[in-house]
């Protein structure tokens, strides 16, 4: 998203999303294996963004349960080895809320985390998440000043805002100028994911990192998501059930949050680090 107010996607900014997802102009592929396609745009050494997409076909797994395993945080936490911490922080509306999401990266270079807006809609057979950076200011406070001006009070306050989740000193704060899925159904037990990410990881990454990224990340990442969705449905059965709030949004425990708290996340106002000259560790792969 660009801009410099916080907004939720319109319409408008959803059928942008998906004809984005469904564009290969421009895109380059850089992996092509079974039913997983990875294209990458201006992946290259040294470049601040990094944008890369994952299509995948999946002939078992029907669109809404798709749909649910991406949205459902419980079950995430379950089979994403990547992920560290992940939490909801409060609602917007029905189909947007507030969230935090750290992750692991290739040793040895620091790990990621983001704050986003997500924002969710289904339009007939597609299904679409997509997200954003933001920032959530804790407070405003307003401190005296030791000058004091008699003839313009208002001189004399000085308005200091708190982040209530500032970036961690062992991370770097990232940030998602748009990610998402595109989730199409293809027939009752039959669908395709399309993921596509747009972030700058505020640091140069080594060629290593941008190779691995697209050859072997992604379309692993894709893989998992194909076979823990084979497993929701069961899962689900044993883990409240009846609860998807991302389809009832009455059952949101939440607290709501005023859009105007929220300030768009810019690159600039953070850490940059380089890491383009850290050489890859082989340490022993997760198992899928």
């Amino acid at each position: 998203m660009s801009g410099h107010s916080v907004t939720i996607p319109d319409d408008r900014a959803f059928a942008s999303f998906k004809a984005e997802c469904l564009c290969e102009e421009s895109w380059t592929v850089t992996y092509n294996k079974g039913n997983i396609t990875v294209f990458s745009q201006g992946l290259e050494e040294g470049k601040s963004v990094h944008k890369i997409k994952c299509r995948m076909v999946c002939k078992d797994v029907s669109a809404d349960i798709m749909y649910d395993v991406l949205h459902d945080i419980d079950y995430r936490r379950k089979w994403d080895t990547n992920v560290i911490e992940t939490f909801d922080i409060g609602k917007l509306t029905v189909n947007a809320d507030v969230g935090y999401y750290s992750w692991k990266c290739p040793k040895p270079l620091r790990n990621r985390d983001v704050i986003t807006l997500r924002s969710w809609l289904q339009i007939g057979k597609d299904y679409m998440i997509m997200n954003y950076s933001v920032k959530h200011p804790a407070a405003v406070h307003a401190l005296n000043k030791d000058d004091h001006d008699d003839e313009d009070p208002s001189k004399n306050l000085c308005v200091l805002f708190l982040q209530k989740y500032p970036p961690k000193k062992d991370m770097v704060r990232a940030v998602s100028i748009q990610t998402g899925y595109l989730i199409q159904s293809q027939g009752p037990n039959h669908c395709s994911l399309t993921y596509m990410a747009q972030v700058d990881p505020r640091g140069s990454l080594p060629k290593w990192v941008v190779n691995k990224s697209s050859h072997f990340l992604a379309p692993r990442a894709m893989k998992k998501i194909g076979k823990v969705c084979l497993k929701y449905s069961e899962w689900k059965q044993r883990h409240n059930p009846g609860f998807k709030p991302w389809l009832y949004p009455e059952q949101t425990t939440l607290p709501s949050i005023p859009l105007s708290e929220l300030s768009i996340q810019h690159a600039e106002s953070l850490e940059n680090i380089d890491e383009s000259s850290l050489a890859e560790t082989h340490d022993r792969e997760d198992s899928d």
